[in-house]
């Protein structure tokens, strides 16, 4: 999702408490806090020496422990006045990818994307996940497309990664 999606997104659901699962079943605490909003730059070289750059958002998600219990969620509202205020101070490039940073004593910390969206009653439920890591440069260093290949062929010594 880009971040013009979940701005517009939030402000279709303005009314909604925003709620994140960040793996299936397991839900953000509503004791969640939006703590940081980054605009990071990837500038890349691959191990087939290819190069890439892009941009991303990332919102960093963090659940207060004095709030341990607290049962209302931020509305989408509230995370929309949030983001607009860092907009204001940081801009953010709206035409990138977002993630939400996120993690617990029992999640380890994870960039997540998110993977869909759905309206619950009174709730905008965002699925949260993660990508798997992958070989960008499969050509290059020869690795077939499938997953059962790439798993046994990019190990070390292979050429590749």
């Amino acid at each position: 999702m880009k971040t013009n999606e979940f701005l517009a997104l939030l402000k279709e659901n303005s009314d909604k408490s925003l709620v994140f699962e960040y793996a299936p079943g397991l839900l953000v605490g509503a004791n969640y806090h939006i703590t940081e909003v980054k605009n990071i730059t990837i500038d890349s070289v691959d191990c087939g020496a290819g190069t890439d750059f892009w941009k991303e958002t990332i919102i960093q998600l963090w659940e207060s422990p004095q709030e341990i219990g607290k049962r209302d969620y931020m509305s989408a509202y509230k995370a929309l006045a949030i983001l607009n205020k860092v907009d204001k101070i940081k801009p953010m490039e709206k035409d990138v990818e977002v993630k939400f940073e996120y993690s617990n004593a029992l999640f380890h910390t994870a960039q997540l994307f998110v993977l869909s969206y759905q309206n619950k009653g009174n709730s905008l439920l965002l699925h949260l996940g993660i990508e798997k890591t992958d070989c960008k440069a499969k050509e290059t260093c020869g690795i077939p497309e499938t997953t059962e290949a790439m798993e046994s062929s990019c190990l070390p010594g292979q050429g590749c990664c």
